[in-house]
């Protein structure tokens, strides 16, 4: 036995007991107080008898292998085995069956416990069932959607509707929808959450199966079950896409023990005898901390652990490394790990204090690395690390969040240890993610949120449209109390939840230490690399759901990531006061083209960076002195990636594919088992961004692409006139000193996380503030009705109360859920985050932006970001924080209105979504005053080139945007257009009455008169934009018309019919479109009437042609009484609720006032004479717009004909031949130069502004003369 001890410690050279021949030079120890030591650590246990006594006297590190052996071979007759237990079939490892116990399409872990749905309703069973006896297993919900949990038998059948639950033979719960399923379904129990366990009990010895949620029992759900001969139960689930979880048959120790329901076990023995030796081995490892040998007195002393230290002392040593040789092995399995090892190390922290007063734990790693094998450490420390994370996850929410922090502090206990933390990065510290997130509880009576919020309190007060009017109406005393109790309740849970960030903080900061290189690479660099390969992963598979870090997560994680750099970035300033502060942080213009930082396959601003390296590359070398290897355009071909595309999909390894479609799960946190098959897919997105090909050698400075693993600190800060990431500084970028480079990468891995998945999270967030808004004005409404009820009506008095009673709960839930999302998303904290990143992005876009045509190398996602952020903190951090308070506000919006003004035409910019996404963003800036007004502070350079950009004619480019905004600056002022919304729709609440088209009227006057100036000046763009104008009129009026008779018809067939929903939506738009193009004419002719009316411009005459034509066709569709326009808006179908006579006869009415009321006497002579000389011109549409009547609308008003009164002279009838062969409404008047085709002025002149081809053979026409018949003979 001693030998054999002897050979196991022999691992690491130790020769603990080999020294025979010197039995004293143990140490400065003499052999008895050796012995009273050894015998004090490791006592002999009663069963050895009196006989003990002697051998006790002579224990010494020679014996003290075979006496260790002797101790733990008695622990194995204690084995437990589940063989041993009647009732359970199968593998005594028990996981997940995906050879032929499933239906549907899965992802599976490598460890066979975790699954994600990857299909419409996919279902699976374990590899075990039982029969017989009280049987238990766990459920770790990591989403909260529609799952059935349970058990079935052998014979069940699923199919993609139906799963467990839904066959005879099968039992579920479903906390999304909160019902029991038996093929029949009933009420039971409670919802759940993410974060939440779910224990599956069955009884078959009664026959009952019983579910319990975070330990609580929700009570027997089904009795009587089916037992007997020929029936065992599986384990099962059935879950929908993208649903997961996690299975825990006994693998891991159960969050909730069997013991605690009366005796059930798990599916899986835990592994008894091994854990009464981890426990003994611990003990004797206890005992060791916490005694110390005094040499002098000779004896044993007491001493505190928690202060015990590595000194060096062989005796201490030589014993430890005899306790790690059997503990070691011990610590790399999951079960011991998470039982003993964590629990041990939790105890250490119990007493409170910082984790700096707890050094213990920093001697017991630095124990580890010296006493066990580099694997063994290494595999303790990963199943360590994920337990605390399981641990941390699914630990349910108490008021204190004890649990959360106690878990927290541990982990930074750890990670204050260089090699353990170096290591834990390595391996895959971007799971820790989660340690970063704060749950939100979906049950707050259970989280203790009714004790630390005891008075709720909402808004009580809207004005028509349901907008909270508190700031305008004075509050009652009481509802002054309740808010004030409210708001302290929430400071209360404010600032615990402030603890949580701030151990968060505290983690990433270790993270980020770029000091500690005593051990080789500083960790913020390893941690750089991670990171930067954790957003390939979200960027790359934006398709792929189950490979994404959920966003609730990412929401946390960018505000502490934040917070981390800024910390350390003003650490630099404080040391280097010449260098930028975090206030005025950008990312400099470099970092987007001189290859140190892979963007992967992100869209840039210009295209492909493939494409902008081949048409930028002389740009490059003139203004950044960089040259590009002709090898890495040649590799980053379009043709050379879908090369290694091919490739790479041929090489991913078979096995992830599971026969009939339970595939292995490429998850990287979805479940927080350890298992991960998203290996090969991690390992092909590498691959695309290492070289493909030999670079050749560097002649000055070449641009390659670093492979995300490849990078070192030198690559990153630089060296010896190396500028690192700041490689190739443009002329135009002034030359900053920044202290710490790495903090670029990750303030730019910042931006690009906001852009991937946070902004619509925080979207997301904001329901639950409408619902206690919704939930409010229903209140408030049904407590009128209740005041307003006559008092003999009683059944209506008692439903009106019932329903008040529903209204007052659910808003006592709401508001203390409202509480807990604005202390942890949206408090004024995290709004300065948010808005510190806005500020981030518009540097950067203003220090890119210098560089000329380097700024195309920009990735689009800082543009989106900018204009992202702004509206987060406009539209979801406004209610509970006054936007207008934050620093430097005014300056930030008048920056990001001059961005949007020049970017939105930037022909530099040639992503269409972006382009649209700039234009969308300008649209919405001007609906409000206050952006308004900032777009009017940028300099008036800017402003006449955005005025420019939007007066271009409209069929270069995407027009409707681009009329929106010239309409919005017109809105308030044009002819009956100071409407909010359509006279008919206010009876009707709006949806959203923040939408910007509901925004009251606020028109520029200032970008009125630049419009003015611009086309005053010029005359050529004019008639360009006007006559652009014109053909979208023309087009979208005529598609509307065509759309309404489709409607019609289909309205008045005999049989049931339905109207597309989409085909009413274009219609709406098409209307929307012409009235808004309407409303642009009318602007135009107000503000420069001499467009039309001016005839000695050349086209002026033509414009006020058409302009007529174009009022004649719209009154004449919408006038006349009883025809389709009047009939289709009779119908009042859902979706045509805007088309109505008002708005688009309003609109041409101001146009007609403006040429026929408010111009010059000459003005109005001309529009007159050209409006009634339109053969389309008809007096009834005028006699329907004054409100009179048809005068011959009854035979009494007729007169008789007469020749004395006929004034009608006959003329002879004009030859078709002579008739233009285009309108056939005026004679033929020109003809062009060369072919010699004629028609009509008006239609040849129209025709040549959009197009110099003749209308019949093609020729380019050269010139055009007068016709003039000749005289016949």
């Amino acid at each position: 036995m001693s030998s054999k001890g002897g050979t196991a410690l022999s691992r690491r050279s130790y020769r603990l007991a080999s020294d025979a021949d010197n039995p004293k030079v143990t140490g400065i120890v003499n052999e008895k107080l050796l012995s009273d030591y050894l015998q004090h650590v490791f006592p002999a246990s009663g069963k050895q008898g009196p006989a003990s006594a002697a051998y006790r006297k002579s224990l010494t590190f020679q014996d003290l292998g075979a006496h260790l052996e002797k101790l733990l071979a008695e622990d194995n007759v204690t084995e437990d085995s589940r063989d041993q237990i009647e009732g359970c079939l199968g593998p005594l490892t028990v996981v997940l069956d995906h050879s032929s116990g499933f239906e549907g399409l899965l992802f599976v872990d490598d460890d066979l416990l975790g699954v994600i749905g990857h299909s419409n309703f996919s279902s699976i069973r374990a590899t075990t069932c039982v029969y017989k006896g009280k049987w238990v297993y766990e459920v770790l919900v990591s989403s909260q959607g529609l799952m059935q949990i349970g058990w079935c038998t052998l014979n069940c059948r699923f199919n993609q509707e139906e799963g467990v639950g839904d066959t005879p033979d099968s039992y579920a719960y479903d906390g999304n929808r909160v019902r029991k399923w038996n093929v029949t379904t009933t009420n039971y129990g409670k919802s759940w959450a993410a974060g939440d366990i779910v224990s599956c009990l069955i009884d078959l010895d009664e026959g009952t199966i019983t579910f319990c949620l975070n330990g609580q029992s929700l009570g027997v759900a089904f009795s009587n079950i089916k037992t007997g001969p020929g029936v065992a139960y599986f384990p099962a689930i059935s879950l929908s896409f993208k649903e997961s979880v996690a299975f825990n048959f006994g693998s891991r120790p159960l969050r909730y023990p069997y013991y605690f329901y009366a005796c059930y076990l798990p599916l899986q023995s835990p592994p008894t005898t091994d854990l009464i030796k981890a426990n003994r081995l611990l003990g004797y490892l206890k005992t060791v901390l916490s005694t110390s040998i005094d040499t002098q007195e000779e004896k044993l002393v007491e001493r505190d652990s928690g202060t015990w230290q590595i000194q060096g002392d062989p005796t201490i040593l030589v014993t430890l490394a005899h306790i790690f040789n059997h503990f070691a092995p011990l610590m790399c399995k999951v079960y011991l790990v998470e039982d003993v090892l964590m629990n041990f190390l939790l105890s250490i922290l119990e007493g409170g204090g910082s984790v700096d007063e707890h050094p213990l734990i920093q001697q017991l790693l630095d124990l580890f690395w010296l006493l066990m094998e580099d694997h063994e450490v290494n595999e303790c420390l990963k199943q360590l690390m994920m337990s605390l994370l399981r641990a941390y996850r699914f630990s349910p929410i108490i008021p204190d969040l004890g649990f959360q922090i106690h878990y927290l502090r541990l982990t930074t206990a750890i990670l204050r240890h260089e090699k353990s933390r170096k290591y834990l990065i390595t391996f895959d510290v971007l799971r820790s993610v989660v340690f970063f997130y704060i749950k939100t509880p979906l049950r707050v009576k259970e989280a203790g949120l009714d004790e630390l919020i005891p008075t709720t309190w909402w808004p009580t007060r809207f004005d028509k449209e349901g907008k909270d009017e508190r700031d305008t109406c004075e509050e009652t005393a009481e509802e002054r109390l309740r808010r004030r109790a409210y708001e302290r309740g929430c400071h209360r849970l404010k600032k615990r939840i402030e603890v949580v960030e701030e151990l968060q903080v505290q983690i990433l900061r270790l993270m980020l230490n770029n000091k500690d290189k005593g051990t080789g690479e500083a960790s913020r660099y390893i941690f750089l690399n991670k990171f930067r390969k954790f957003l390939q992963e979200n960027a790359s598979n934006r398709g792929n759901p189950t490979v994404l870090c959920p966003p609730e997560y990412m929401v946390c994680f960018i505000h502490r990531l934040i917070t981390a750099i800024r910390s350390y970035w003003d650490e630099g300033k404080r040391k280097s006061p010449g260098s930028i502060s975090s206030e005025d942080a950008y990312v400099p213009p470099q970092l987007f083209y001189n290859g140190k930082v892979d963007y992967f396959d992100l869209q840039r601003l210009g295209g492909l960076l493939s494409h902008l390296k081949k048409t930028l590359k002389d740009d490059l070398a003139a203004k950044a002195n960089i040259i590009i290897d002709p090898a890495e355009i040649q590799a980053s071909s379009m043709d050379d990636l879908d090369e290694d595309e091919e490739t790479g999909a041929a090489q991913r390894p078979s096995g992830a594919v599971a026969m009939g479609g339970a595939l292995a799960r490429p998850s990287w946190l979805s479940s927080p088992t350890l298992g991960r098959a998203n290996r090969f897919l991690s390992t092909a997105a590498v691959s695309l961004m290492t070289p493909r090909r030999p670079l050749a050698p560097p002649e000055k400075v070449k641009v390659r692409t670093l492979a995300v693993e490849q990078r070192t600190e030198e690559d990153i800060e630089g060296s010896h006139g190396n500028d690192g990431l700041l490689l190739g500084r443009p002329l135009e970028e002034p030359d900053q000193p920044i202290t710490e480079k790495s903090l670029l990468e990750i303030l730019d891995g910042v931006v690009m996380m906001y852009n991937l998945s946070v902004h619509q999270q925080l979207g997301k967030m904001v329901v639950v503030s409408d619902d206690v808004h919704e939930y409010a004005v229903a209140l408030k409404d049904t407590e009128e009705k209740i005041a307003r009820c006559p008092s003999r009506r009683l059944d209506i008095l008692e439903e009106l109360q019932k329903s008040q009673k529903v209204f007052a709960e659910k808003l006592n839930h709401l508001s203390r859920r409202l509480a807990w999302i604005n202390a942890t998303i949206y408090s004024k904290e995290k709004m300065l985050d948010v808005y510190w990143l806005l500020r981030v992005c518009i540097r950067t876009i203003e220090h890119s932006d210098s560089t000329g045509s380097l700024f195309a190398f920009m990735p689009e996602f800082y543009l989106n970001v900018a204009m992202n952020s702004y509206s987060a903190l406009k539209n979801y951090f406004s209610p509970s924080n006054c936007m207008e308070e934050l620093p430097g506000y005014e300056e930030t919006l008048t920056q990001l209105a001059a961005i949007l003004a020049k970017h939105f035409a930037d022909p530099r910019i040639v992503g269409t979504d972006i382009k649209d996404s700039l234009m969308q963003a300008l649209a919405s800036y001007v609906c409000y005053p206050q952006s308004l007004r900032a777009v009017e502070r940028i300099p008036e350079e800017q402003r006449m080139a955005m005025m420019r950009n939007l007066l271009a004619p409209y069929e270069q480019r995407p027009w409707a945007q681009t009329n929106w905004i010239l309409v919005r600056l017109w809105r308030g002022c044009g002819f009956g257009y100071r409407y909010t919304r359509l006279p008919h729709l206010l009876k009707t609440k709006p949806e959203d009455a923040n939408l910007p088209s509901l925004q009251k009227p606020c028109p520029s006057l200032l970008l009125q008169r630049h419009m003015a100036e611009l086309l005053s000046q010029d005359k050529d763009m004019a008639a360009s934009f006007l006559n652009s104008v014109l053909n979208q009129l023309n087009w979208a009026f005529s598609e509307f018309i065509g759309m309404i008779q489709e409607i019609q018809q289909a309205a008045e067939r005999p049989e049931r019919n339905f109207v597309d929903t989409r085909q009413l939506k274009v219609c709406a738009t098409c209307f929307d479109l012409s009235v808004s193009l309407l409303r642009v004419l009318e602007m135009t002719i107000t503000l420069v009437p001499e467009i039309f009316l001016d005839w000695t411009r050349p086209s002026a005459e033509l414009l006020l042609r058409r302009l007529a034509q174009l009022l004649n066709q719209v009154l004449n569709r919408v006038t006349a009484e009883r025809n389709l326009f009047d009939r289709v808006v009779n119908l009042r179908l859902p979706g045509l609720e805007s088309v109505d006579h008002y708005p688009i006869l309003v609109a041409v009415t101001g146009i007609l006032v403006r040429i026929l009321v408010d111009s010059d006497k000459h003005g109005i002579s001309r529009a007159a004479s050209v409006l009634l000389s339109d053969p389309c011109f008809q007096l009834r549409s005028i006699q329907y717009l004054l409100g009179e009547g048809d005068a011959g609308a009854t035979s009494a008003d007729q007169k008789h004909f007469s020749l004395h009164t006929c004034n009608v002279f006959p003329s002879q009838p004009t030859s078709e031949d002579d008739l233009c062969p285009i309108c056939y409404a005026h004679s033929i008047s020109a003809i062009f130069k060369p072919c010699s085709h004629k028609s009509c002025k008006a239609c040849i002149n129209q025709h040549l502004m959009n197009n110099k081809d003749c209308f019949f053979c093609k020729a380019t026409i050269t010139g055009v003369d007068d016709y003039t018949k000749p005289a016949s003979s």
